[in-house]
């Protein structure tokens, strides 16, 4: 049996020996090759019909797929790198309708398996665990300072902090997965770190008697380095992630 591989390569499979050959495009067909003369024999040609069945057949008849136990056609489809999981996934299901429309009524197609599950669940669950933890942060903040506004004033840097971040990654190109969720999730404490110890600053002056505005311009000034200071420790503790190598720190490194 002949098969085609390729523009140029033909593959002649045979019971016990299999054997490739590049060829020119000038045979398009099984029965062209039946023509082949491959020797002379009393002046007579030996063409490669007569030593051989010439056949159209599959490519490789050596592989063999099913879904169960049905004879199936499995297409396997990866994304490039730098692709969204999720976003190609998204787009694949979009275009199975499609794809069902336009093939016999007696095929169908399945989706046998979709590793994005695995992976919404997960972004689901460290998103859940954002908002959890943002809630039990407001909690503390309220079962220690017992004050409304002052309650109010850390609760709101979150939210504001968060979406700002949103709106950098979103012009920068950068998307949501596991690991950017659990920065954002340790991150929640520090603002709000930063937040209780300014609110905690202006209300010792407040409490020694100073006008809200004036105790606030106050408070701010006197520890303002300090908050500033903390954070950009913070952020210096982790600066030597960007320079890891290898795998680590692939996963620790992401492009737009």
């Amino acid at each position: 049996m002949i098969a085609a591989r390729g523009c140029c390569d033909r593959n002649f499979d045979g019971p016990s020996q299999a054997t490739t050959i590049n060829t020119t495009d000038q045979i398009t067909n099984a029965a062209q090759y039946g023509n082949i003369i491959l020797a002379w024999r009393n002046g007579a040609p030996v063409r490669l019909g007569d030593v051989a069945e010439v056949l159209e057949g599959s490519e490789n008849t050596q592989l063999a797929a099913w879904a169960n136990r049905t004879p199936a056609i499995i297409l396997n489809i990866r994304r490039q790198p730098g692709a969204n999981v999720i976003a190609v996934v998204d787009e694949v299901k979009e275009l199975l309708p499609k794809l069902r429309g336009s093939l016999p009524g007696d095929l169908e197609v399945h989706v046998l398996s979709d590793r994005t599950n695995t992976i919404r669940a997960s972004v689901a669950d460290v998103g859940f665990e954002l908002c959890l933890a943002i809630g039990l942060v407001v909690l503390l903040i309220f079962l220690f300072l017992r004050s409304v506004p002052a309650t109010l004033i850390p609760s709101l840097s979150v939210p504001v902090s968060l979406v700002g971040t949103f709106g950098i990654m979103y012009l920068l190109g950068f998307s949501l997965d596991n690991l950017s969720l659990m920065a954002l999730t340790i991150s929640t404490g520090f603002v709000v770190d930063d937040a209780i110890v300014m609110i905690e600053n202006i209300t010792r002056f407040i409490e020694g008697g100073e006008p809200a505005e004036a105790a606030a311009s106050k408070g701010a000034a006197q520890i303002g380095f300090t908050v500033i200071s903390l954070t950009i420790s913070l952020l210096a503790v982790l600066i030597p992630l960007l320079f890891m190598g290898d795998v680590v720190g692939r996963l620790f490194t992401s492009s737009p």
